[in-house]
């Protein structure tokens, strides 16, 4: 059998159409994603705007309004001041521990949002035990700031990191009691 060159041609063009439908599906599949963390975003800095707005209010004193249109600008400052910031390590403390203590506890918080279905065919975890899993993964965050509290080898870091873990877990209960009664409710 004798493959001709315009056979050919059309298969590699068929082939590559086929991968740019590919290419189409992962971008409209990423899409929901990034409409998620852009709205997230913007009410951050919204609320910021706000409380800062409401703050000079009450304290009737001259606000951040000076960094562009009437304070918005404010947290783009704050964000790049932080940025630049020096990053301190403690002298006797465990390095390690302190620096894998805030890993710990941002991977837990960003490792929830995996039970969201962000459309019908990207769908990280069943609902099954979706639930369940956003319970045990969003725990986790206050043994992150325990971690960095106690590799500090300060008694006052590790007293705040104890108060940070105890307000997280204080949340932390009701929620999951909640939670935990409407989906074994839904179960019967």
């Amino acid at each position: 059998m004798i493959i001709d060159t315009t056979e050919i041609q059309a298969i590699n063009s068929f082939s590559k159409l086929e991968s740019l439908k590919e290419v189409y599906g992962i971008i409209w599949m990423l899409v929901p994603i990034f409409t998620l963390v852009l709205g997230i975003t913007l009410d951050v800095l919204v609320i910021v705007w706000l409380e800062r707005e409401i703050s000079t209010g009450i304290q009737q004193h001259v606000g951040p309004e000076y960094a562009g249109l009437l304070g918005i600008l404010q947290a783009l400052a704050d964000g790049t001041t932080l940025f630049f910031k020096e990053n301190l390590l403690p002298f006797r403390g465990d390095t390690r521990l302190f620096s894998i203590g805030p890993s710990i506890a941002i991977i837990s918080i960003l490792l929830s949002y995996s039970v969201i279905d962000f459309s019908y065919r990207f769908i990280l975890v069943g609902l099954s035990i979706g639930v369940f899993l956003w319970i045990t993964v969003s725990s986790l965050a206050p043994v992150g700031l325990l971690i960095s509290g106690y590799g500090s080898n300060n008694k006052y870091s590790f007293l705040g990191g104890l108060r940070a873990a105890a307000q997280l877990i204080s949340y932390e209960i009701p929620l999951t009691l909640r939670v935990l009664s409407i989906s074994l409710g839904a179960i019967h």
